[in-house]
């Protein structure tokens, strides 16, 4: 099956990126390198082309509601332009995915309208999963697979603010998951503060067959240099922040959110798909939770390797592992038996067949 394009891959090409597959698309994995990039993010700004996420619209008189039963948050805690992390849980609480839920800023025909972002791959089975619930529960709301038609870029870091001040002609007037529509070099776009690096940002979604000009304002010099999904990687891990069919999979790696450290996506006082199987879980405790592991010998823990005691009792694995640039040391994320889960514990990671000394540290890596 052929990879999906983003809109700019030949203009990417063009700037000398790398490439790499990730989620069925061809993306740009670094421009220049990750450590020149990520170093970029971390003390100036950088852009990051991400249109391989998905995006879905809802609409309608029971937009809400089908949000609601198929998200673990609280949709309707959402004023128009907010938005949300939140996850999409199986019955039995496992993470499908975790998404942003965005109110749009305007409503459509007097009702409440939503975008939601998968990760990148998921919006056909997350169209499947919300046409099929809505007809079975008999809801009255539209359910469209927008993700050709939007170019989504990411510009972030401590510069952000006033890179988007420039381009927009004035102050964009947002805090943190707030969203808005707005004039980006004469292309209207929703701009929002959100991101997926630790640092302050935006995320822009601009229409397709415009998304060069939106690129080019703000990657036309060195004060905003384009940035590869290698970066993106390294900065996210960092921050300890789940990479979705990796730090969990309904398949390969399945967790639910209080394993994954993130529950506070789960508010219980509403009816969703996978919400009485999380109530035990809230009440019961989890087994194991996810940590973060600094390497303290020699070695890069990557996805995969095996976590020990100091014994070399095997305790759990690894699902994402790297050679931080901001520390110079190698950090990983996995899960672990709550027993050997608090920070200051020492385990060992199995690198090539050796045993390397590490510990257990609190997350994020880095304090932003």
């Amino acid at each position: 099956m052929a990879l999906r394009k983003p809109p700019l891959r030949d203009v990417h090409a063009d700037r000398g990126a790398k490439f790499t597959e990730f989620g069925g698309w061809d993306m740009p994995v670094e421009f220049d390198s990750i450590r020149t990039e990520h170093a970029a993010v971390r003390e100036r700004a950088g852009i990051f082309d991400v249109s391989h996420m998905s995006e879905l619209e809802v609409t309608g008189p029971d937009a809400t509601a089908l949000m609601q039963r198929l998200t673990s948050n609280d949709v309707t805690a959402l004023d128009r332009g907010d938005s949300q992390y939140s996850t999409v849980t199986t019955a039995e609480g496992t993470i499908v995915d975790d998404v942003v839920v965005y109110r749009l800023p305007s409503d459509a025909d007097g009702h409440a309208a939503y975008l939601f972002v998968p990760n990148a791959g998921h919006d056909d089975e997350m169209y499947d999963r919300w046409t099929a619930s809505r007809d079975e529960w008999g809801l009255d709301a539209d359910v469209t697979n927008v993700t050709d038609e939007w170019a989504m870029f990411a510009v972030q870091g401590p510069d952000a603010p006033a890179l988007v001040t420039e381009v927009l002609g004035s102050a964009p007037g947002l805090a943190r998951f707030e969203a808005r529509e707005a004039d980006l070099a004469g292309v209207s776009c929703l701009l929002a503060r959100t991101g997926y690096t630790g640092e302050d940002g935006f995320e822009v979604l601009c229409p397709w067959d415009e998304a060069e000009t939106v690129w080019t304002a703000f990657a036309a010099d060195d004060a905003c240099p384009p940035c590869g999904l290698g970066a993106r990687d390294t900065l996210r891990i960092e921050m300890g922040f789940l990479l979705s069919g990796q730090d969990f999979d309904p398949d390969e790696e399945p967790r639910n959110p209080y394993e994954a450290g993130i529950g506070f996506t789960v508010e219980l006082d509403t009816e969703f798909v996978g919400r009485d199987a999380l109530e035990r879980v809230h009440a019961e405790g989890v087994d194991e939770r996810f940590v973060g592991v600094e390497l303290l010998d020699r070695g890069i823990a990557r996805h995969g390797y095996e976590l020990t005691d100091e014994t070399g009792e095997p305790l759990g694995h690894v699902t994402s592992g790297t050679m931080s640039p901001t520390l110079s040391k190698a950090v990983a994320l996995g899960y672990l038996p709550v027993d050997h889960a608090d920070p200051g514990t020492r385990v060992d990671v199995v690198v090539r067949g050796e045993r390397k000394r590490a510990k257990v540290v609190s997350l994020p890596f880095i304090d932003r």
